[in-house]
């Protein structure tokens, strides 16, 4: 379903814009949420786009996913949205009230600020899960320096989850954070067919990417049991892939090399 004010058909749209991501990985669209959620703002959009593997290292800000709109360099998925609206003249909130729209904003904050360095901590600080996932990226590694790679990576998400405050909190402490945030998705989501009411808006865009990451069966982490106590969000999640993931593999999703070329 593509949102009021979305060109009819992509043919309508003679540019085609590129989408660099990781890849799908762990049995999702993608490795990183913010890139599905930045491929899922195109795909309401109704814009036509192609994705391509992208490398950190050439990435501008030293991250995933960025844009390419004929020679525009866009970096940061909500930065990626704003274009989109600007640019497109597509609403991704048409109908919502103004209180509406600062829901679906705090929402995808929680999600985005609070949720996702959660589900890091667990994925790579927890040594079961980190081999279950993330270890996957460094295949690619020259064995003799493998080790030393994934420890200097490990080390820096340590460092970064330490300053966000996250990482600050014992791992009882941060489940029921999680547990918490997680409650308050499925609460505001309800028994509504998307976020915000019977249309998809922005905000699912980071609701179905970053629930999809929450309730992924590769790993066994607290935070995942939480998620799938809330049967909406389950369900949602299942829709949202049925809808706009239809060719989707689960199967099919390994993840590839942690490029940084």
């Amino acid at each position: 379903m593509a949102l009021a004010g979305a060109p009819d058909s992509p043919v309508a749209i003679t540019a085609m814009l590129t989408l660099y991501t990781f890849g799908p990985a762990f049995g999702l669209p993608d490795a990183s949420p913010f890139v599905t959620k930045a491929e899922m703002l195109l795909k309401l959009a109704g814009l036509p786009y192609q994705t391509r593997r992208g490398s950190l290292r050439r990435a501008p800000k030293g991250k995933l996913p960025y844009l390419d709109d004929m020679g525009r360099v866009v970096a940061d998925s909500t930065l990626i949205r704003w274009h989109i609206e600007k640019t497109y003249h597509i609403d991704f909130d048409a109908g919502l009230t103004p209180a509406e729209c600062g829901i679906a904003w705090a929402a995808e904050k929680l999600m985005e600020d609070n949720l996702y360095w959660a589900v890091a901590r667990v994925r790579w600080l927890d040594e079961a899960n980190f081999e279950r996932g993330p270890a996957q990226f460094f295949r690619g590694v020259p064995a003799p320096v493998r080790g030393l790679a994934e420890r200097l990576v490990r080390h820096k998400i340590r460092r970064t989850l330490w300053n966000q405050g996250l990482g600050r909190h014992s791992e009882d402490e941060l489940v029921a954070l999680a547990a918490k945030g997680v409650t308050s998705i499925a609460d505001i989501l309800g028994d509504r067919p998307y976020l915000m009411g019977e249309r998809p808006c922005g905000a699912d865009a980071t609701l179905f990417a970053f629930a999809g990451s929450l309730l992924c069966p590769l790993f066994d982490t607290p935070i995942r049991t939480a998620a799938e106590g809330h049967a909406n969000l389950v369900a949602y999640v299942a829709r949202m892939r049925e809808e706009f993931y239809p060719d989707f593999d689960p199967q099919a999703a390994q993840p590839g090399e942690l490029s940084r070329r």
